[in-house]
């Protein structure tokens, strides 16, 4: 059975104390750190590079979950041409490589060569892509990221109407992971939960929360209500 990730997105950390910024989440029991690249092209907007996520892995160092948390680096590669990049990303400390199906032509091929590298390998929708791409693909997935924003900027409302996309996946593939991304908070985590998502991406919610351990318990227990009833 799959449990409940939450994954804030460093999208909307304060960049001038990352380091110390990703810390105070992730002691705030934080699972995954979401980091959005984007390129300019297949988005239209510039974000976190190679330097920063390298930079950012030696100030947040893998660790063992007991003693020191995880640092999981969830990479969210809005980029075109994602095929060049894997080899890139994981030597700067990626462990999860999320491409978009629209930025490839071969997304089977494109899996294969995340996972050969021996990292997780997942596959993200824009709003306007039908989830019926990702059947076949899912197999070879660790995870599904279905986009409940338009991919490329911070702030987006959260896009109910995407959650059929979250069921029908969930349905096909139980034990699969699903992310949403894209106006997460606890006014909107419910129907997201609801619907089977598993993975949670949020910022603003998070990272600008007077309280992010409280917001992080919230969608935790959301999530985990709903995962209990679908078992």
């Amino acid at each position: 059975m799959v449990k409940s990730i939450i994954a804030p997105s460093i999208l909307a950390s304060d960049f001038a104390n990352l380091g110390c910024d990703c810390h105070r989440i992730l002691g705030a029991k934080a699972d995954w750190l979401h980091i959005d690249v984007m390129d300019g092209h297949f988005v239209p907007n510039i974000s976190l590079g190679l330097p920063i996520v390298e930079s950012l892995r030696k100030a947040v160092p893998r660790g063992d979950g007991v003693s020191k948390p995880k640092a999981f680096f969830d990479c969210h590669m809005m980029i075109a041409n994602p095929e060049k990049w894997v080899e890139e990303f994981v030597k700067v400390g990626a462990d999860q490589f999320t491409f978009h199906y629209e930025a490839t032509e071969d997304p089977l091929a494109l899996a294969k060569l995340i996972k050969s590298f021996g990292i997780r390998a997942a596959c993200a929708i824009k709003p306007g892509t039908p989830v019926d791409v990702l059947f076949d693909l899912a197999p070879h997935l660790d995870m599904a990221l279905v986009m409940t924003v338009e991919p490329g900027f911070g702030g987006q409302k959260f896009m109910p109407d995407m959650m059929p996309k979250v069921e029908a996946l969930r349905a096909k593939f139980p034990d699969l992971d699903i992310q949403v991304d894209g106006g997460l908070g606890k006014a909107t985590i419910p129907v997201a939960a609801k619907a089977g998502a598993n993975v949670i991406v949020a910022g603003t919610a998070v990272f600008g929360a007077a309280d992010p351990a409280d917001v992080i318990k919230f969608m935790r227990d959301e999530v985990d209500k709903n995962l209990e009833a679908k078992a």
